[in-house]
């Protein structure tokens, strides 16, 4: 079954957002409480305390707190869930034992802590007006229809005060069965081009955190002098944070848009298996990686072609960059050699161009013959050994 999430802006009037800030400060509260209730008893005693012993104690609390009782209940056994499953990764990090150190579930503050849930129940949808229990009725934009059934509710915070609300949907749709091949691509990211495609396609990068560097310094600047704890600090810090998120606003648009015309235009895409996390360790490539954003862009690249029902192969990309796509032989050169010329079949064209068209043969190798042909792609490549001799 195919499941989404869709995400609306909420714009609740200012009694209202006091009433949002109120409940999430209340879930972070009990979040914390329940935290150091059972790291305290685990070191006096080592008692372990379950989700569901937890979950009984929040009556008793109420009595303790009565603020608490302006939280929907749903909502608060959702925050005892939620440390729970925080404690679940923890020990599945410990029994792995890669990591030297786990990452102790801990206690969260303020920017820390940003969304809440209503897990089955309390919301309602009605008249461009998103009804919730012990809120009210708040205004939301519908910008797209939601199709299948709600199953939760996610109310989040962003770092710039702005609230969003996202449905967790079923469709109820199975994922389709793969399509008839008419056109295939091979993808090589980089740095200099974002994408280069087999059919000599060139994405620029658009260097979204670069084009920005110099208002960020600035904004960062006037920051670092505000007093600690001040207003002026607070407001100078949301201002960091809008540029922040404008940039990531970009960055995901970019990233939408390409992947979406890809899945259309496209019955195979090939791509090659990076290591970016040990790619970001360079520290004079670390932030043209991240700005770039390889692994979101592949991500969505994954999932929208499963959901279209269109190949999305993963190679490995050793040596894609030194071996001739036209006739297969290794031609050595530098990452600061810019154009590929072969000595045996003298084919010269680009380097990034020669590397997408040899993952994109080493994803119909890997794939097979017979599941792969009944789709028609043997005959697809008779023409890409022409292009590339055309080249």
């Amino acid at each position: 079954m195919i499941k989404r999430t869709y995400k609306y802006r909420i714009y609740p009037t200012k009694a209202q957002q006091e009433i949002l800030e109120e409940h999430l400060s209340l879930c972070r509260w009990l979040y914390n409480h329940f935290l150091e209730e059972r790291k305290t008893l685990y070191e006096k005693n080592k008692t372990k305390v379950t989700c569901y012993d937890q979950i009984k104690e929040i009556p008793k609390l109420k009595k303790e707190k009565p603020e608490l009782k302006k939280v929907y209940s749903q909502t608060l056994q959702d925050t005892v869930r939620r440390l729970d499953k925080a404690f679940q990764n923890f020990f599945r990090r410990v029994k792995k034992g890669k990591n030297k150190k786990p990452g102790y579930p801990r206690f969260k503050g303020y920017l820390r802590y940003d969304s809440f849930i209503y897990p089955q129940s309390g919301f309602n949808l009605k008249d461009n007006k998103l009804i919730l229990s012990k809120i009210g009725s708040l205004k939301i934009k519908l910008h797209r229809e939601i199709e299948g059934n709600i199953k939760t509710l996610t109310l989040r915070r962003t770092t710039t005060n702005k609230w969003y609300a996202c449905f967790s949907v079923g469709t109820g749709k199975e994922l389709p069965g793969k399509m008839e091949i008419e056109n295939i691509v091979g993808l090589d990211v980089g740095l200099t081009s974002f994408l280069t495609t087999s059919k000599g396609e060139k994405i620029d990068n658009p260097r979204y955190l670069r084009k920005s560097e110099e208002k960020l310094a600035k904004l960062s600047k006037c920051h670092s002098r505000k007093s600690l704890k001040s207003k002026n600090r607070k407001k100078s810090r949301i201002r960091i944070a809008k540029l922040h998120e404008k940039i990531y606003n970009q960055r995901i648009d970019f990233l939408h848009k390409l992947s979406s015309r890809l899945v259309k235009d496209f019955q195979l895409i090939a791509f090659e298996k990076l290591n970016i996390k040990a790619m970001i360790k360079n520290k004079h490539l670390s932030k043209s990686i991240s700005d770039a954003s390889w692994s979101r862009f592949l991500q969505q690249l994954r999932y929208k072609a499963e959901e279209a029902g269109v190949w999305a192969i993963e190679v490995n990309s050793k040596n894609t960059t030194q071996v001739c796509s036209g006739c297969g032989a290794i031609v050595s050169k530098t990452l600061a050699t810019r154009i590929h010329k072969c000595p045996q079949c003298i084919l010269t064209i680009d380097r990034d161009i020669n590397a997408a068209r040899n993952i994109l043969k080493l994803a119909l190798s890997t794939v097979g013959t017979t599941e792969i042909n009944a789709c028609g792609v043997e005959r697809l490549l008779p023409t890409m050994k022409q292009e590339a001799l055309s080249l």
